[in-house]
C-alpha cells in the first residue's frame, strides 16, 4: 500500500494564514508527520510527502500530482485548513471534505471515512462531505481527498488548529479511515523478554538490584519484570510510592 500526504501549501505561499498570523501549512504538516508516523506502524505500507517538509518551498501543484502518478500511489490525501471571506474573522466553523464531482466508488467511501473520523476527533459541525474540481483531485490517478479540518478565520476552531493534541486527533483519524478502507493490518509488537522466575541471581545485576529495591521499599513484589504491566497495576504502584513518600 502506498499513500502520499500533502500538507497544502507552504510556508511562503501567499495568505493562507489566520487573521492573528498562525500559517496554515504549520497545522497541516503537523498533521501529515504524526499521520505518516502512525501510518509506518502497518504491515507494507509506504508514505510519501508532496510537500516540501521544511515548507521553505511552494512545491506546484502539477509537479505533487505527477509525481503522486509516477509512484503509482494507491491514495493520495491532501489536507488543508479552511478560511472564509477576504480577511479577518467569521463566525463560518466545522469540517468538510472533498473529492472529485466524479464521485469515484472507492474516494467516495474514503471520504464518508474521513469526515466520520474527523468530526468524532474535534467535536466540529458538520459541513458535510463536497466535491470541487480541485487540482489534486482532478488530475491524480489515484484515490485522492482533501479534508479540511476546521476555519483559520473561525476563533473556536483556530483554538483547536493550534492545539498539539487536536493535530494528533486529526492524524489519527485521517489514518482510521485509510487503514479501515484499505483493511491495513498494524505490524506485530515486538516480543517480550520471556518471563522469568525472580529468584535470587536469575537476573542481571542491574535487574536484581531493581527487585530488591522496589521490594524493600514496599513498592512492589518484584515479580515477573519483564512481564506487560496492566493500568490497574501502574496505579498500584503509584500509589504505594506516594504512601511512601508522605510518611
Amino acid at each position: 500500500m502506498k499513500i502520499m500526504l500533502d500538507a497544502g501549501h507552504s510556508r511562503v505561499t501567499p495568505g493562507k494564514r489566520s487573521p492573528d498570523g498562525m500559517l496554515e501549512f504549520e497545522f497541516n504538516s503537523v498533521v501529515a508527520n504524526y499521520a505518516k508516523a502512525l501510518l509506518e506502524e502497518y504491515l507494507n505500507t509506504t508514505v510519501y510527502f508532496a510537500h516540501d517538509p521544511s515548507g521553505k518551498v511552494d512545491i506546484p501543484l502539477a509537479t505533487r500530482t505527477d509525481r503522486a502518478n509516477e509512484l503509482n500511489v494507491d491514495a493520495y490525501v491532501s489536507i488543508h485548513a479552511n478560511a472564509f471571506g477576504p480577511g479577518g474573522w467569521h463566525d463560518a466553523s466545522g469540517i468538510e471534505t472533498f473529492i472529485h464531482p466524479s464521485k469515484p466508488k472507492d474516494a467516495y467511501e474514503l471520504v464518508i471515512k474521513i469526515q466520520t473520523n474527523l468530526l468524532r476527533a474535534s467535536g466540529l459541525p458538520n459541513r458535510g462531505v463536497k466535491t470541487a474540481d480541485f487540482h489534486v483531485l482532478r488530475e491524480t490517478d489515484m484515490t485522492a481527498v482533501l479534508p479540511e479540518c476546521g476555519f483559520m478565520t473561525n476563533k473556536g476552531d483556530l483554538n483547536k488548529l493550534k492545539s498539539d493534541a487536536y493535530r494528533r486527533s486529526v492524524a489519527q483519524g485521517i489514518v482510521y479511515a485509510l487503514a479501515d478502507q484499505y483493511n491495513l493490518k498494524k505490524k506485530p509488537a515486538p516480543k517480550l523478554m520471556e518471563k522469568k522466575e525472580a529468584a535470587a541471581g536469575e537476573y542481571p545485576e542491574k535487574i536484581q538490584g531493581l527487585i530488591e529495591w522496589v521490594q524493600e521499599n514496599g513498592i512492589s513484589d518484584g515479580k515477573n519484570p519483564y512481564a506487560p504491566a496492566t493500568l490497574a497495576y501502574v496505579w498500584e504502584v503509584a500509589r504505594n510510592i506516594v504512601n511512601k513518600l508522605e510518611k
